[in-house]
């Protein structure tokens, strides 16, 4: 299961997993001073736990997270590159002396790749102006990018007014949305993602530390991004993988956001916590490899009598510890099932359960092509369904 599929899937009954989750777990979450914070693993795709996950918050530099989308969608499909030179228009001259800044300067020749590393590492606001520019030929234009994506990822409470962050009442998003921003960035753009994990960067002279602390104290911690306004607090959204004991070569990943928090001491306490957290109260298991076959169900009108269903990608559920000897999957097919069926069609679905509660479920597939019968298998099979139904 990837990570955008389990968010998508996960959206719809979210409360049910956070609350069953966290009501199973033998440890409650630990205490958190941020104004709303939330808990995820991003390998299973499932909510741990979370507090006002649905409040409207200033993104401040959290909506650089948005900008980098897009700046990685560019470079994934070649609009730019990193090698190539800008020339910074006037715009960035209006970067205030108090705002995170890379200090480009207007008209100087820059590479897409300072201009990239200067808006994530330094999480500088000329940076990203020039970056904006480049890709929506305005500002203006950039930030309707930023919500036209905004919508197609599924993001029901974020509105952007600018490409930086800076306050305004109409810049707003909620942490349940920037868990599903942060979980299709690391997952769409896995080239790109690693910079999120560089410490420092100098440009024109000038080495600035990465702010997100945690890359520093948790050498498991990758990403992914700090914001702080006056109006929005400090806040972090914390990324971290470390080896999955029952799966060898296979690292776990979780993500942990707050904001909100009055100091910036307090959101690396907030976010090391709630990741710790994650990583000593759960487990998380593979359930089925890719292309596992889960079973073999009749299939009506088609060249074979059964068909081949499972999982097309590794499949794993997390859960408190200690119940990991009580999961139950219980299949439901959509029967019944009727050729002409493509490989990859979803067939059913597997709803995993521990102790009598669901904690998950996801798709199930076709694993083969099944082609339709010919006109007299046809009509055979429709005459015994008809028989079957009464």
């Amino acid at each position: 299961m990837n990570i955008s599929t389990a968010f998508s899937r996960v959206a719809c009954v979210a409360t049910l997993v956070a609350v069953s989750l966290t009501a199973q777990a033998q440890v409650p979450p630990p205490p958190m001073s941020a104004k709303a914070w939330l808990i995820s693993d991003l390998t299973s795709g499932q909510l741990l736990a979370q507090g006002n996950p649905d409040k409207r918050i200033p993104p401040a530099s959290l909506a650089k997270l948005m900008t980098s989308y897009l700046v990685f969608e560019a470079l994934k499909n070649k609009s730019i590159s990193m090698d190539q030179t800008v020339r910074p228009s006037e715009s960035v001259r209006s970067v205030g002396a108090d705002e995170s800044r890379t200090f480009i300067e207007a008209g100087k020749p820059i590479s897409v790749h300072d201009l990239v590393y200067g808006m994530i590492v330094q999480s500088g606001n000329d940076a990203t102006i020039a970056l904006a520019e480049l890709i929506g030929g305005s500002q203006a234009n950039f930030v309707n990018m930023m919500n036209h994506e905004a919508k197609r990822l599924g993001l029901k409470n974020t509105h952007y007014v600018n490409v930086d962050g800076l306050p305004d009442p109409q810049n707003y998003t909620t942490v349940a949305d920037l868990a599903i921003l942060s979980a299709r960035l690391i997952e769409d753009f896995p080239e790109y993602y690693p910079i999120y994990a560089v410490k420092s960067f100098t440009y024109n002279h000038i080495r600035q530390w990465n702010r997100n602390r945690l890359l520093f104290l948790d050498p498991t911690v990758d990403g992914l991004k700090t914001g702080h306004t006056e109006e929005a607090g400090y806040c972090l959204i914390a990324s971290a993988h470390r080896p999955m004991p029952n799966v060898p070569g296979v690292d776990r990943r979780v993500l942990a956001i707050a904001v909100g928090n009055t100091t910036e001491r307090a959101r690396v306490q907030d976010t090391l916590s709630a990741l710790n957290y994650a990583y000593q109260s759960f487990d998380t298991l593979r359930v089925y490899g890719a292309g596992q076959v889960i079973a073999k169900p009749r299939i009506w009108k088609g060249r074979a009598n059964t068909v081949e269903i499972g999982v097309d990608k590794d499949t794993f559920v997390t859960l408190p510890k200690g119940l990991g000897d009580k999961i139950k999957p219980v299949l439901e097919v959509r029967a019944p099932l009727i050729a002409p069926l493509a490989k990859g069609a979803v067939v059913g679905t597997v709803n995993i359960t521990a102790d009598g509660k669901q904690v998950a479920a996801f798709p199930v597939v076709a694993l083969q092509d099944v082609p339709q019968a010919g006109i007299l298998g046809r009509a055979w099979d429709a005459l015994r369904l008809k028989f079957l139904k009464k």
